[in-house]
């Protein structure tokens, strides 16, 4: 029979006694904060990707309304308006609703018709951010939950 060699387990139990401390609250409390933390992630990602309508000067019209429906000024700004945002909990899911409630919203990020019969094709500003967002979650979470996990076994030191 082949030997295997030793393995030293004794990390992982500590990282399994650490879990242990953690209090359903505050499992509850990081569930909440990473979710907040990745709701101002896709706004930093959108907000900028989002197209502003150019008009000339005599039209009276100003470019940026759908920019500005997402709710912060920025994508700097993003992570303050994010920590507003309601997280509902439904069993063991997190969920933050980002909406643009500018009417014409949907239409610029799919495409639509036009009068003649054309086609506007769409800018994807949102799908195009959520799949950047679903790149770089893993490890923003993976900062997070070692961030916790140190607190916990430091003491909160």
């Amino acid at each position: 029979m082949a030997r295997w060699g030793r393995c030293d387990f004794s990390q992982y139990r500590e990282l399994a006694n650490s879990f242990g401390k953690l209090s359903d609250a505050e499992l509850d409390d990081l569930c909440i904060a990473c979710s907040k933390e990745l709701a101002s992630r896709l706004l930093a990602l959108v907000i900028p990707a989002t197209p502003v309508g150019k008009y000339p000067k005599g039209s009276g019209k100003k470019g940026g309304t759908l920019r500005r429906g997402w709710g912060a000024k920025n994508g700097k700004a993003a992570q303050g308006y994010a920590q507003s945002l309601t997280v509902a909990k439904s069993g063991n899911m997190y969920t933050v609703e980002i909406i643009n409630p500018v009417e014409y919203a949907s239409y610029v990020e799919f495409g639509h018709r036009t009068s003649s019969g054309g086609w506007v094709e769409g800018q994807y500003m949102l799908t195009i951010s959520e799949e950047k967002l679903k790149r770089i979650a893993p490890s923003a979470l993976e900062k997070m939950v070692l961030q916790k996990l140190k607190e916990v076994c430091n003491g909160g030191n």
